[in-house]
């Protein structure tokens, strides 16, 4: 950073340098204004002026004071509050044996808008000009007004000063581009090896991870708050009722298994609809208090409730005639339960049994939402006064989950994937698909849009969708935010690549890279988020 001034009053000159609009701002914006003396009434158009008023005419030598402390900046704002605070003279500053200002109550303004801490104290090297030494220094010092003009020698040297660390800036800006570029060629070759291991490694993985290892994932549906949203999500809670008790004649004197049963409430709709024999069964402590809900509507005799892990968990009976469960996360794959669901269908689904929901399928649309882009992204740009925009790359990557308006969305829908909870495998849980948005009305691209519909295909059939464009649910919608709104016309078909993958850390996990308007955007589903 360039100092108002080396370390002496009002070093001021003109050069035929291309020094950068940077910093002429930078010195306009912190020497410039009324700047009043620390010690008497005087008032001077800039700090150096000031610096060289209280040198000569009142002898406060801050390069001495500097020497004779060891000062650092944080020192020099504690100085200079003290001043403010108790208004010293300046001979006890300069004849005292300790530091004065120690106390850390001095770090707190006394003026507001104090023209003397924007002073980069740093810079100062060279002594105060005397008249002892202010020909060898390269200074002349007006006795009339105070100003210092500089030598051609020292006027030299000052701006080989400055073209030497205008140089080493850019050199330096150099250096960081190369390697944002190699850390960049390193992610995507990383991301290419894990797309080559085998699915079965990551399989492998997800069915080696045991209960210990859950404890953080099942003791999120250990709260009631949870529980409480998702049966007051009507959308989710009704389209499973209606599912059952519209279908009873599908469930009479069937044995069912509800996996991740949670309070029971759909458990409990089962045995309301005439089924033989409920096993419910979940991970989490809320099974007992579904135990209690169970025994509260007199459900004991049909219901039968178990806690653990269902790969774990030995059941009352093998094989079960329907296997109902609300497994869906966020982006629907988010949480990763669809293994659990595919482990029972495969181990205890009896032959020509029913799964329930049979079907989902998963959906991207466009938003162009300008102002929500500025609240989530345009906020890091001015967070109490700084400027924080470096996080700005890092908060995109992860995507939000919020409701988004109907009235922002901006492109046809493109179907990502369906799977056939009947037939689908682990496999399918990684997933790539081709892009085709049209673009719907001239708007700016803020952001993508993900969403799920669930399907029961029974007689009376029954479905529900996450959308933008429907009631809003408890899933919302996931966002992925991009950087930079992309200006986007009516009639502009969207082409790119989406690739849904599941992280080998964290396998409940997804990681989503979008291929887009010619940017890449990388994205993370975390718990941790």
């Amino acid at each position: 950073m360039m100092a108002a001034g080396e370390d002496v009053p009002d070093v001021s000159f003109e050069s035929d340098s291309t020094d950068s609009e940077d910093d002429s701002d930078w010195k306009e914006d912190n020497d410039a204004g009324r700047s009043p003396c620390l010690f008497c009434s005087n008032i001077y158009s800039t700090i150096s002026e000031a610096i060289s008023h209280c040198c000569i005419d009142h002898n406060f030598d801050l390069v001495k004071l500097k020497s004779r402390f060891n000062m650092d900046c944080y020192d020099y704002i504690k100085l200079v509050n003290y001043i403010h605070k108790h208004n010293p003279d300046a001979s006890l500053m300069m004849n005292t044996e300790e530091p004065l200002w120690e106390s850390e109550e001095y770090l707190r303004p006394v003026k507001p808008e104090d023209h003397w801490l924007m002073f980069d104290f740093e810079d100062i090297e060279v002594p105060c000009p005397g008249p002892e030494n202010s020909s060898s220094s390269g200074f002349h010092v007006n006795a009339e007004d105070g100003r210092v003009t500089l030598s051609e020698q020292h006027f030299a040297e000052l701006q080989g000063r400055i073209n030497y660390l205008s140089s080493q800036v850019r050199e330096k800006e150099s250096e960081i581009r190369t390697l944002k570029e190699i850390m960049e060629k390193m992610r995507r070759v990383t991301q290419e090896v894990m797309a080559d291991d085998s699915t079965s490694s990551a399989i492998k993985g997800f069915e080696s991870i045991k209960l210990e290892d859950d404890v953080g994932y099942f003791n999120t549906y250990s709260h009631f708050s949870i529980h409480h949203e998702m049966l007051s999500d009507r959308v989710r809670t009704s389209s499973y009722r209606d599912a059952i008790l519209c279908n009873s004649e599908l469930w009479k004197d069937k044995v069912v298994l509800d996996l991740g049963c949670g309070t029971g409430i759909l458990s409990m709709f089962a045995a309301s609809a005439g089924t033989q024999k409920v096993i419910a069964i979940d991970a989490s402590d809320i099974i007992f208090n579904a135990m209690d809900i169970v025994r509260e509507n007199k459900l004991l005799d049909k219901i039968v409730l178990l806690k653990g892990r269902i790969e774990e968990t030995q059941l009352p009976q093998k094989h079960v005639d329907v296997i109902v469960s609300e497994w869906m996360g966020y982006f629907l794959l988010f949480e990763g339960m669809l293994d659990s669901v595919i482990y029972t269908r495969d181990h205890h689904l009896a032959p020509g049994g029913l799964l329930l929901p049979n079907r989902c399928s998963m959906s991207l649309v466009g938003l162009g939402d300008t102002a929500r882009h500025a609240e989530l992204i345009g906020f890091w740009s001015n967070v109490y006064g700084y400027r924080m925009t470096c996080l700005q790359h890092e908060v995109v990557q992860e995507a939000t989950i919020e409701v988004v308006s109907q009235d922002k969305i901006i492109t046809t829908p493109c179907l990502l994937t369906e799977l056939d909870l009947r037939t689908c495998t682990q496999n399918d849980l990684e997933f790539s698909s081709d892009l085709n948005l049209e673009v719907t009305t001239d708007s700016s691209l803020t952001a993508l849009v993900g969403y799920f519909d669930v399907f029961f295909d029974l007689p009376h059939a029954v479905s529900f969708s996450t959308g933008p464009h429907v009631q809003p649910t408890h899933w919302k919608q996931t966002v992925f935010l991009v950087e930079e709104p992309l200006p986007v016309k009516k009639g502009d078909v969207l082409t790119g690549k989406l690739v849904c993958q599941r992280q080998r850390k964290d396998l409940r996990a997804l990681s989503v890279s979008i291929s887009i308007l010619g940017r890449n955007l990388k994205f993370l589903l975390s718990n941790e988020q």
